[in-house]
């Protein structure tokens, strides 16, 4: 999980995000431990506060569940919420802009599928 920190997005949306992308990689399973943010602050040299925020947002997400006293845990159901959300998004981030775009242009639905089509 250790990836680098960048100055585009805060700190904690990142954390959440590697923690999303690991359960996507299967590198954590459902039902399995996920880091504590003990851990992602020793490991990110972070604010354990600024951790904690990452994971909280996955807890509001339904993401993660706490267990206590032995930590958080990958929600059943976690890798699919987490693909519907990253389509919803890059639905709303690019394909609306790529049709409004093609709109503009003239460019027609069937135009369209040939271009993508003929990219692959």
């Amino acid at each position: 999980m250790k990836e680098i920190l960048t100055q585009e997005k805060s700190i904690y949306i990142q954390i959440a995000e590697m923690i999303e992308n690991d359960i996507l990689r299967d590198v954590i399973l459902e039902e399995e431990r996920a880091p504590s943010t003990n851990e992602l602050a020793k490991l990110y040299v972070i604010n354990p506060a600024t951790a904690a925020k990452g994971i909280n947002l996955l807890v509001d997400k339904g993401i993660l569940y706490k267990k206590r006293g032995v930590g958080m845990f990958v929600e059943s159901g976690a890798k699919e919420r987490i693909k519907e959300g990253r389509k919803a998004e890059f639905y709303e981030r690019f394909v609306k802009s790529l049709l409004k775009e093609a709109k503009s242009l003239g460019i027609g639905k069937a135009e369209l599928i040939h271009m993508i089509e003929e990219e692959r």
